[in-house]
């Protein structure tokens, strides 16, 4: 629900709420203290106002100058009679006292012992006085009282009572109580919408106020959860995205700052081991410690393997920094696999003789299975994996096995070695840079701790992957995951190449 349909509605609900309880409370007492609701029409009809009517004003004063200009007139009960009656369509009728004797009643309040219980005595001529409000049944009537003196000495009182509606004479006895009732209600009803708005808008908003001093601190170590799905949960869901992606920026930023620092110290332990053996051969060369041809040939040779060693350094450092900034183009092209892998194989085979490696390899791929290659940059992957195996192989008998293999939709290829094996706890560090599990950096043991590295920028810039498995000890398999693509020539053949060396 939106905040505007919720403000309609609360603005609505202000109003209609205390109105309908106000209407309801009203109903019950009315139908507590009287019993039922008669002549709802006259509702707010002032009860004050009922004897100035025209009806009964013509009448009052039409009986006060008869028996006035005719006192016998009383001892009429025609004219008595005709009055009554006229008197009865308003639905009020009248006493005639003489004296202390009554001398008429209405036929509409004969047997209304109520009303005559409450007949005040006689007080003086011309005295005129409300009175008390008599309740007969579910009716009520109020009466007003004429007191007048005849020629004959009598002492007289004309008692007119009108029976008032039960809900207006309710509205005017209770007034106060509805009164203080409705600014009850009035105050609950905002008071209790007030904190439901509070809950639902003002309250989540304070929160996001109070998010952002937080963040504006520097702290961003909090969740915001406003819930809901209005507008005000949509912004909370979105300013809290907005956190997260903020702290991992910067948790990035300072990842990258650490990385830049690991770098520039291992790009000076890298570049300062063969600097500081080429000045000491330089300075061999300059005070005459080679003092023979062949220890001159022999101070040479190893300054040039160690420059020869930084330039390959440096290479793999400036090739790691262009791939990790994007800045390698990748010339993707549908390769068949199988006969890609069988070819490179083949090459490896003759390279991998003369260091007295044996290779066994298997390929077991439908000949028609195609992945999209860099052919230079996948190459240098497989070199790469196959370089750090020949540097850590210490069985006599050393030997890698080359699976080409599908699983799924990916071409799986594994290199396996029977090589020293890597330790469980350094297994998932080998693909970061400079990692090594041999932490003096002898290069003599290890190479500069880019190799994997490379390998895993280059194939996710294939979309691929490359994972490790390895037992100390027993030999290490890495495993080079491609995603396949359906053959340009058709569907992908059944037949399958096979290769064993």
């Amino acid at each position: 629900m939106s905040i505007r349909t919720k403000l309609i509605l609360s603005y609505a609900a202000m109003f209609l709420v205390p109105l309908a309880l106000i209407l309801l409370v009203s109903l019950l007492l009315i139908l507590a203290f009287q019993g039922s609701v008669q002549n709802a029409r006259n509702l707010y009809e002032r009860t004050e106002s009922l004897f100035d009517r025209d009806e009964i004003g013509h009448a009052i004063h039409e009986i006060e100058r008869t028996i006035r200009h005719d006192p016998a007139i009383l001892g009429n009960g025609a004219f008595l009679k005709d009055v009554s009656d006229e008197l009865a369509q308003s639905g009020t009728g009248f006493v005639l006292r003489k004296d202390d004797r009554i001398v008429y009643v209405s036929d509409n309040l004969r047997g209304r012992s109520e009303i005559a219980a409450v007949l005040p005595p006689y007080r003086k001529d011309g005295y005129k006085a409300r009175l008390p409000t008599v309740r007969v049944g579910s009716d009520y009537y109020i009466g007003k009282r004429y007191d007048f003196a005849l020629n004959d000495r009598s002492r007289n009182t004309f008692l007119i009572w009108t029976r008032m509606d039960p809900a207006a004479y309710f509205a005017r006895q209770y007034f106060p109580l509805l009164f203080a009732i409705l600014l009850v209600v009035l105050v609950l009803t905002h008071a209790l919408l007030t904190r439901l708005m509070s809950r639902t808008i003002i309250r989540p908003l304070l929160q996001l106020k109070n998010a952002a001093t937080r963040i504006k601190e520097g702290n961003l170590d909090f969740q915001i959860d406003l819930g809901g799905r209005d507008e005000i949960g949509q912004l909370g869901a979105a300013f809290e995205d907005m956190r997260s992606q903020l702290q991992k920026s910067l948790a990035l930023q300072q990842q990258y700052e650490d990385n830049r620092k690991e770098l520039v110290s291992s790009i000076s332990h890298d570049l300062k081991t063969p600097i500081t053996a080429i000045r000491g051969y330089v300075d061999g060369l300059l005070e005459g410690v080679a003092d023979t041809p062949e220890k001159t040939e022999r101070y040479l040779r190893t300054i040039s393997a160690k420059a020869e060693e930084m330039d390959r350094l440096i290479d793999e450092l400036f090739l790691y920094a262009k791939l990790d900034m994007k800045r390698v183009p990748f010339a993707l092209e549908p390769v068949r696999l199988a006969g890609f892998m069988a070819d490179w194989a083949e090459e490896l085979h003759f390279e991998l003789e003369k260091r007295q490696v044996g290779i066994e390899t298997s390929i077991e791929l439908p000949a028609q299975a195609e992945v999209m290659l860099d052919r230079d940059q996948f190459r240098r992957v497989l070199s790469n994996i196959v370089a750090n195996s020949l540097k850590y192989m210490d069985k006599p008998d050393k030997k890698l096995h080359l699976s080409v293999f599908r699983e799924g939709d990916r071409a799986v290829v594994a290199l396996r070695d029977n090589g020293a094996g890597i330790a469980a706890d350094a297994l998932p560090h080998i693909f970061e840079r400079f990692y090594r599990e041999e932490t003096s950096r002898n290069t003599q043991t290890g190479g500069t701790g880019l190799g994997l590295a490379i390998a895993k920028q280059i194939m996710d810039g294939h979309g691929g992957s490359i994972e490790a498995q390895s037992v100390k000890g027993q030999g290490t398999t890495l495993r080079i995951g491609l995603p396949l693509r359906v053959s340009g020539e058709g569907r992908e053949s059944d037949d399958q190449t096979h290769l064993a060396h």
